[in-house]
């Protein structure tokens, strides 16, 4: 597969290592005990798979249940668009406004997860998320690269930490979907509110829904890296944009650093010197905001995922402050 090709492959996952916590370099990635914090942009729709969706989808009877599932989206996402281009100052623009810094303090991790429709991916013989009869076709397309840094780490600590992401983040979505599930039913005294609508009961729905995809997703990952479907892909380009928009503190060396001399054992560094410093047990940020743009622009993503990516990074940041104090 060409370099260019696979860059823009329909299946693929890029991996975003953003802060780095005092992991020791010779630390196990699966036991769980690395400080690595990762974000990871999810693209695994077969286009295949994804048109014969759309063609169901148009053919679809209102006898079907999934018929009223995507009904139910569709009017909430059109609602919630609407409470966006709503006058300045009405309330429906305030809940928008509220709603949307209420997202951007939910885990980055289950925001990217819930993206992951298991139905438009690779089939796998998992018994929820397989069906019998699978193509040939779809077997041979089942291969997903998973791009990652090489200079932050190498192919298997990446496989290693996006494994210990879907295990530990799986139970935490399970129980999230339970008790949002049973806290719906105690909104219903909202109701009686007769000009504003019962928005407690639509954010515990929200809620529910969101950890149920994402624990959905979750399921799914686990069940792809068992059976060998993602496979590490180092990336160069990738490697170029960490050492381009790294912090100062990772791209220069410290002004407080003695100075290297011809005489001295320890040469200045070269190219590679952003892996020693990586390996330092200090935390740190590995990637700047500025980075976004060329991430967006060398992989051809949506615009959309750049919020996604800044999100991240400012989730990170925070962790990592409170991590220091």
């Amino acid at each position: 597969m060409s370099t260019s090709r696979s860059l823009r492959s329909a299946q693929r996952i890029i991996s975003l290592p953003i802060t780095r916590n005092g992991r020791h370099p010779t630390s196990n990635p699966a036991s769980g005990n690395n400080k690595i914090l990762t974000y990871y942009h999810f693209q695994l729709h077969l286009p295949h798979r994804k048109a014969k969706r759309n063609e169901e989808d148009g053919n679809m009877s209102r006898w079907n249940p999934r018929f009223w599932t995507q009904w139910a989206q569709t009017k909430a996402a059109d609602t919630w668009a609407g409470f966006g281009k709503a006058p300045e100052g009405s309330w429906k623009l305030r809940v928008f406004r509220g709603g949307e810094a209420m997202v951007d303090r939910i885990d980055f991790e289950e925001l990217a997860l819930k993206g992951v429709d298991p139905s438009l991916g690779p089939t796998i013989l998992h018994p929820d998320i397989s069906r019998k009869g699978e193509k040939e076709r779809e077997r041979q397309d089942s291969k997903i690269l998973l791009f990652y840094p090489p200079s932050i780490h190498s192919g298997d600590e990446s496989l290693s930490y996006l494994r210990s992401l879907v295990q530990s983040r799986s139970p935490s979505h399970r129980k999230g979907f339970w008790i949002w599930m049973f806290a719906a039913p105690f909104t219903a005294p909202f109701m009686l509110i007769p000009i504003i609508p019962n928005l407690p009961f639509f954010f515990c729905v929200w809620r529910s829904w969101s950890h149920y995809r994402a624990y959905r997703a979750s399921e799914y990952l686990a069940a792809l890296i068992r059976n060998g479907h993602i496979v590490p892909e180092p990336s160069q380009l990738l490697d170029t944009i960490y050492k381009d928009f790294a912090p100062k503190s990772l791209s220069e060396p410290s002004s407080a650093e003695p100075e290297t001399t011809s005489s001295s054992p320890n040469p200045s560094r070269s190219s590679s010197e952003m892996e020693p410093l990586l390996k330092e047990d200090t935390p740190r940020l590995l990637l700047t905001r500025d980075a976004v743009p060329a991430i967006v622009s060398a992989f051809d993503l949506k615009q959309s995922a750049s919020a996604d990516i800044y999100r991240a990074l400012e989730q990170a940041k925070n962790r990592l402050s409170r991590s220091g104090s």
